[in-house]
């Protein structure tokens, strides 16, 4: 609208000065004209007839364009206490928040925003307050529920794991004789305590040893994945993160598990959101333990990919022993296989032979042969409805339509193990695939 258009409002409220609405029109077309000095005088003049949520959104409005976000902010906050549902309320006061630097204040109104209309979208505060391509979860704060929902106790110790033999003995040297004897220790001067990193190919098992180091120690296992750790509000997943080191602490001796450790601790260099960079030094941070002893606490983390781990997490101190988890020897297959199969109907079944030839499977490679076996006999059941019993044969056949998953991983692994291995980080897979003597 133009000036003339202006005056002509103003004219007509000579005649009329208590016209509210006529007024108000004149105080938004002064702020769409970006004439707020005047549009602050309408304003201020229409809170002498009404106090209405809608004047008072507008000076706030035209005190937020002027920038003086602590006026704007002093009016949304008594219009809140009011108990408004209106979603443009909080918008502004979020907006103002944020010119104020009060990031933590400005989530909450946004979120409230949101929750008054889940599907409000404001580009400028989701590109301040949230990070991209995460989806809000909703879950109670870290130190409400985080010690009902992660704190165990193991059931379960070595006795419990089949084969695996050369990784219980490094773990038995390196993670649980320190545990055990923490006085020995702490005569020389060493904490208890500090980081493992296990990896391999997925489905052999580096959460089930993880538990099991917990229950060899009698200590208490918390188990985290991503979803515990990332939030979509910016901030937010480093407070859940060192809400959950401070959980361990809190109740050491403790095993602390987080899996999919690779995509917490991505490499930095690769990095485009500083976000990002920002949950990578808040993890290298507890793992130090500079503000907070993590004596008692072992980290163990587990990983597909330890190739794309940041090199600063394999500093001494942090996850300085790394061990090498493959798929589950022929002893250990046998024991998958008999645990499996028990309570379904079999016969005559070799488990040495299945599990020979079961070259590098993963416990989910044995549960998907025992599938295919299992859909072969019910296609034959269904003629008389009398369960076929499963034998070895049909395991066998299974394992000849079924290639291990773990190939793939192999394949990667053996790339990084013979062309980026200075240091022999990745001596353990070139033995496995024997192509190194050990």
């Amino acid at each position: 609208m133009n000036d003339n258009h202006i005056e002509s409002l103003k004219e007509a409220l000579i005649y009329s000065p208590d016209n509210v609405p006529l007024r108000l029109l004149l105080a938004e077309t002064l702020v769409n004209s970006n004439r707020l000095d005047e549009a602050e005088t309408e304003y201020s003049t229409l809170l002498k007839y009404t106090s209405e949520t809608k004047i008072r959104l507008g000076l706030a409005h035209v005190f937020y364009m002027k920038g003086r976000y602590s006026a704007c902010n002093v009016i949304l906050e008594d219009i809140i206490e009011t108990g408004t549902r209106d979603i443009n309320v909080f918008t502004l006061y979020a907006k103002g928040l944020l010119k104020e630097n009060s990031i933590s204040g400005a989530m909450e109104a946004y979120k409230k925003a949101l929750a008054i209309n889940p599907g409000f979208f404001d580009e400028e505060l989701d590109a301040q307050l949230r990070l991209k391509g995460l989806q809000e979860v909703a879950k109670s704060e870290p130190e409400d529920e985080i010690d009902d929902r992660f704190l165990q106790k193991p059931g379960i110790n070595f006795n419990d794991v089949g084969g695996m033999d050369t990784v219980k003995k490094e773990i038995e040297l390196k993670i649980i004789k320190p545990l055990l004897h923490p006085e020995l220790y702490k005569a020389y001067g060493k904490k208890t305590g500090g980081g493992i990193l296990l990896y391999g190919p997925p489905g052999c098992g580096k959460t089930f040893i993880a538990k099991a180091t917990a229950g060899q120690v009698n200590a208490k296992f918390l188990s985290v994945g991503l979803n515990d750790i990332l939030d979509m509000w910016i901030g937010n997943s480093e407070k859940n993160l060192h809400g959950i080191f401070e959980l361990a602490r809190q109740n050491a001796p403790c095993v602390l598990f987080i899996d999919e450790i690779d995509a917490l601790g991505a490499s930095r260099s690769d990095m485009k959101q500083s976000n990002s960079r920002h949950l990578i030094n808040q993890f290298l941070q507890e793992l130090d333990g500079i503000d907070n002893s993590n004596d008692g606490v072992l980290i163990i983390g587990a990983t597909n990919t330890p190739w794309n781990l940041d090199p600063a997490f394999r500093r001494p101190g942090r996850f300085d022993r790394i061990l090498f988890i493959p798929p589950p020897d022929e002893v250990t297959k046998e024991s998958i296989l008999k645990i499996k199969l028990k309570n379904k109907p079999v016969k005559n079944i070799d488990y040495v032979s299945i599990a020979k030839k079961a070259v590098n499977y993963s416990g989910a490679d044995i549960d998907a042969i025992i599938d295919i076996a299992i859909e072969e006999k019910l296609e034959s059941s269904f003629a008389d409805g009398i369960p076929k019993p499963i034998d070895t044969n049909d395991l066998l056949n299974a394992i000849k339509k079924h290639k291990a998953s773990t190939q793939e991983w192999f394949m990667t692994a053996k790339n990084f193990a013979m062309f980026a291995n200075d240091t022999g980080l990745y001596d353990d897979i070139l033995v496995y695939m024997k192509l190194l003597k050990k």
